[in-house]
Formats: structure tokens, sequence, C-alpha cells
């Protein structure tokens, strides 16, 4: 087995897919680093998980799921023209199963008549942060979808994984049997 180092990167530049070599702070390696820190985040939030007492099975299938096409999107990030190279993996279809899955929990929550705070259970407080790196890897895929080709089916993902992860917090609290923090207003 190689090496972990290389030290390729040690001039501050790193290899796309396809060879290219661009700065670390260039706006795809920002893109993928933070799919791949959101993909980290769930790591965290399925360990967590496991060590609740009969935590439904499901919610870790779907967690397990979401890491590997995350891993798609990084992939699909880390190459220009991944049409070209195969790495284009996630399709609307994905996108689509985010929406069934998020009705079906929403299905089972009550109606949200207020605005609510990141708690309740720790693995719903870890939900909650997944959400925020989501949505900040779909502002940084905004950003870089402005300057560079990229798939509209990345965005929408990322998107409606933003809303899954909120509907899946509120949903282990539910099955925790522990209420959403209700946002009260301070003077």
């Amino acid at each position: 087995m190689a090496k972990i180092y290389t030290r390729t990167g040690d001039d501050g530049e790193t290899g796309l897919f396809g060879g290219t070599r661009v700065r670390k702070d260039d706006p795809r390696v920002e893109a993928y680093g933070t799919v791949d820190e959101l993909n980290a985040a769930l790591g965290v939030v399925r360990a967590e998980w496991a060590q609740t007492p009969s935590s439904p099975r499901a919610i870790d299938e779907f967690l397990a799921r979401v890491q590997h096409e995350l891993f798609s999107i990084g992939a699909e990030l880390a190459t220009p023209q991944a049409d070209q190279h195969g790495t284009d993996l996630v399709q609307d279809a994905d996108v689509a199963q985010l929406e069934a899955v998020i009705d079906g929990w929403e299905a089972e929550l009550r109606p949200l008549r207020e605005f609510i705070l990141p708690g309740g259970t720790p693995v719903a407080a870890q939900l909650h942060l997944a959400r925020c790196v989501c949505r900040r890897a779909e502002r940084l895929i905004v950003r870089l979808a402005a300057e560079q080709p990229l798939r509209g089916e990345v965005v929408r993902y990322v998107n409606r994984l933003s809303d899954a992860l909120f509907v899946l917090a509120r949903t282990v609290n539910r099955l925790s049997g522990v209420p959403d923090v209700a946002w009260r207003r301070t003077q």
C-alpha cells in the first residue's frame, strides 16, 4: 500500500481528478472539502445513533445511503467535466428519494407553528449541526456553479438534504420522547 503522505500538496496545491492542479483554497476544493466535512459529521451522528437504545435501523440505513451519495458528490465536485469521467453519479431520482423520506417523516410530526432551536437529544443536536454544514456546502456549491459548469442535480440534492436533516432531527427528538426546543424572543 502507498504511503498516506505524498508531499505533493506541500506547496499549497492539490490535484483534482483528471490531473489538474489547483490551490487548496480553490472554490472547487472548498466545495468538496465541505461536503467531506458534512460526511464526517454524519459519521458522528451514526456512531451516536448506534449507542441509542432501540434506535430504528431505518435511520442508520438512510444516513449510510446519504454518506455514499455525498462521497459521490464529492467525487463529482473534485472532477472538472465530471460527465466525461463518469463521476456524475447523483441523479434527480436521488433528490426524489430524499423528498419521499422527508414526506414520510413529516407525516409523523406535529406541524411547526414556531421556530425551533438546534437541540433536544444529542443525536438531534448533531443532526442540526450537520444541517448547518450542509447549508454551507450548498452555498459553496452555488458559488462554484456560478463560476464553472456544474450539474443542477448536485445543488438540488444538497438543498433537499439540509431539509431532510432538519426533519430527521425533529423525528429523532419525537422518537426519543424529547420535545423540540422552541425559540423564544428575548428582551
